[in-house]
């Protein structure tokens, strides 16, 4: 029953407690990592101690009393996945034990459980026969990440209990596993032989089991680690004491990078604003008696709900296709185009907003709330509810306007999609749901303003540009000629580049295809002040450059000082400070480089070019050390520690 032919003799007469290993003055520690449960899960209330426990407290080997040798899970700090026991064995020699019964707490730290498998000097794996759903936990879960990790660690298999109702096994050709409950011999020594382990049966948790059988080998292999550690010790000792002259010098680490924190966004503000400062306006509400109620932008309104698509013209019914959504937005708006109008406006006669009767009196008095709702992202659902509620008293009239609002919500098609709106809005924000401004972008439908970049057009929405831009809010609103016109020419931009600018206006989010283009894209906030796409640009470039190897910085044509000289001259402060520290600590590399010279010949950049030589890793006074102990070793012709 033994997968590594282990003699029973010698497990009786080779580990008695009299015998000792050579250990020396220091005291040493033997780190044990158990895995697996060894409890019988159709017998919880009979089930005797663990393994681990009871071979610490019933070996002659170990000192100490047994409450002594137990700690809480919750007690050790720094490493809370595995229960900890620890004892001294062998008189002077720590012994700590890591237990870690259940697969999903092992797996619940990964870095811990890892680094502990990878430092053991044994591996327990133990399962109990009657509990085949423990076996295949071990054989499926433990033992793949356990053969990663292994580095000739030894490695136990303990099957502990009794088989009952044990059944014979399929002898069919067909059947490639037994019918029977209990894990079988054989499987047990088929897993031993996937690990080259020791396999043993512990019919039960008892002093000859465990003192015979489980402890000798248990001993026998903490004798053969402490061996293996003495002679390495010694090794080490030996190699130390052969230099008496210089030692190797000691290379010290970088220093650290400075932090870029990103800039919190305000997207949803941004277009909540723009309800509230009705600038470019381009429809207004009125209520059945013609009373103006409320102003508002066709983009908006289009971005998140389809009965406001089909209301002006963006989609038509054959596009939408879903009968709830055409007969809501025929029940609750009309367009009202009567020049002689008594509410139009007069602000703008050439183009003036237009005009959208509300039929239902209820769903008018709650407008202004539920446009509130719309413009900060479809997301406040029961700040809604609430304003609604105080508007309308009875509770009938608040359900149908509820009803209306989740109907303009709606996606076509979906028929339950806003049922339980508040479980709905901790997942997402219907903003992002529905129809995204990003359907939009680069189209012609409700844009009002068109630039032309490099020979082709790109239309827009001056509503969108207002909210999210300062820069252009000023330029459509002032006494500029880009307020009355409708044609924009910009200079000194890639169509690629405004683009993505766009796309961040109208999404806040962007994905340059390089550092180059986020270069770029960095340069075109920076003339249109958005300074969080700024800040986006900067961790772009700063996250490709620290995921590169340096035998790629190494070969890479782009030109790190070129990109330092346009970060300084486009005020980008956070990322011509992380570049400095990113040339200095890779010195080596940048230094063999053409560019490098420009540092020292460019008046702009003599100061980085002191910050770089003084900061600079490894240091001059590491290199001067690590030649004289180069120069060192080989007049005496030794080996190199280095």
């Amino acid at each position: 029953k033994y997968a590594a032919a282990w003699p029973r003799e010698a497990a009786r007469s080779s580990f008695s407690p009299s015998r000792r290993p050579a250990l020396g003055f220091e005291i040493m520690s033997i780190h044990i990592v158990a895995l697996g449960n060894e409890g019988d899960a159709f017998h919880q209330d009979n089930r005797p101690s663990g393994l681990i426990r009871t071979y610490l407290g019933r070996s002659p080997l170990v000192s100490g009393d047994e409450s002594s040798l137990l700690l809480n899970a919750t007690s050790t700090v720094a490493r809370p996945v595995f229960t900890e026991y620890q004892a001294s064995a062998f008189g002077n020699v720590k012994l700590v034990v890591h237990d870690c019964p259940v697969w999903d707490i092992f797996d619940s730290d990964w870095y811990t459980s890892r680094n502990l498998i990878g430092s053991a000097d044994i591996i327990v794996i133990k399962y109990n026969v009657n509990d085949k759903f423990s076996f295949h936990e071990v054989k499926d879960n433990y033992i793949p990440v356990i053969k990663r990790a292994l580095n000739s660690v030894p490695v136990i298999i303990a099957a502990v209990g009794t088989r009952q109702n044990e059944e014979l096994p399929c002898t069919c050709p067909l059947c490639t596993s037994d019918r029977g409950s209990c894990v079988s011999t054989t499987e047990g020594i088929q897993l031993a032989k996937e690990l080259g382990a020791t396999y043993l049966e512990l019919h039960s948790l008892d002093d000859f089991y465990i003192g015979k059988y489980f402890g000798g080998v248990l001993e026998y292999f903490m004798i053969q680690a402490l061996n293996q550690k003495t002679s390495e010790k010694m090794k080490k000792r030996k190699m130390s004491n052969s230099f008496h002259g210089i030692r190797p010098p000691q290379l010290e680490q970088p220093e650290k990078m400075p932090v870029l924190k990103a800039e919190a966004s305000h997207y949803n503000s941004d277009l909540n604003n723009l309800l509230f400062c009705c600038q470019c306006v381009d429809v207004v509400f009125y209520n059945p008696d013609l009373k103006k109620v409320a102003e508002a932008h066709k983009i908006v309104l289009c971005a998140v709900s389809h009965v406001f698509m089909l209301l002006f013209n963006v989609k038509s019914p054959a596009d939408i296709q879903d009968s709830s959504i055409i007969r809501t937005t025929q029940d609750l708006f009309a367009i009202n185009r009567d020049p002689a109008f008594p509410g139009a406006s007069q602000d703008s006669p050439g183009n003036p907003p237009l005009r959208v009767v509300v039929k239902d009196a209820l769903f008018c008095s709650c407008l202004s709330d539920i446009l509130r709702f719309i413009y900060s992202g479809a997301f406040q659902w029961e700040e809604l509810e609430d304003d609604i509620r105080k508007k309308v008293k009875d509770s009938g009239d608040v359900s149908s306007v509820i009803e209306k609002v989740k109907c303009i919500l709606k996606t076509p098609g979906k028929i339950n999609c806003l049922r339980n709106c508040k479980t709905y809005q901790a997942r997402k924000p219907l903003w992002f749901y529905n129809t995204s401004l990003k359907f939009f972008l680069n189209k012609p439908m409700l844009a009002d303003v068109v630039f032309e970049i490099q020979g082709t057009t790109v239309p827009a929405h001056r509503a969108i540009l207002v909210a999210r831009c300062e820069v252009m809010a000023a330029m459509f609103n002032g006494n500029y000629m880009e307020a009355k016109s409708v044609l924009i020419p910009v200079y000194g931009v890639s169509k690629e580049t405004f683009l993505s600018f766009l796309e961040y206006l109208y999404t806040d989010s962007c994905c340059p295809a390089g550092i180059f283009q986020a270069m770029c894209l960095l340069i075109c906030a920076e003339m249109y002040q958005v300074s969080r796409l700024q800040h986006i640009c900067e961790l772009f470039i700063i996250t490709q450059l620290q995921s590169m190897p340096s035998r790629e910085l190494a070969s890479m044509n782009l030109d790190i000082v070129d990109l330092l000289k346009k970060a300084k001259f486009h005020h980008s402060d956070c990322l011509s400070t992380w570049l400095l520290h990113f040339i200095a600590t890779n010195y080596l590399i940048f230094s063999q480089k053409p560019e490098f010279q420009d540092l020292s010949f460019l008046k702009i950049l003599v100061e980085e070019r002191s910050f770089v030589e003084k900061h600079r890793w490894p240091s001059n006074m590491y290199l001067k050390q690590l030649a004289e102990y180069r120069k060192y070793i080989h007049s005496r012709k030794c080996r190199c520690l280095v």
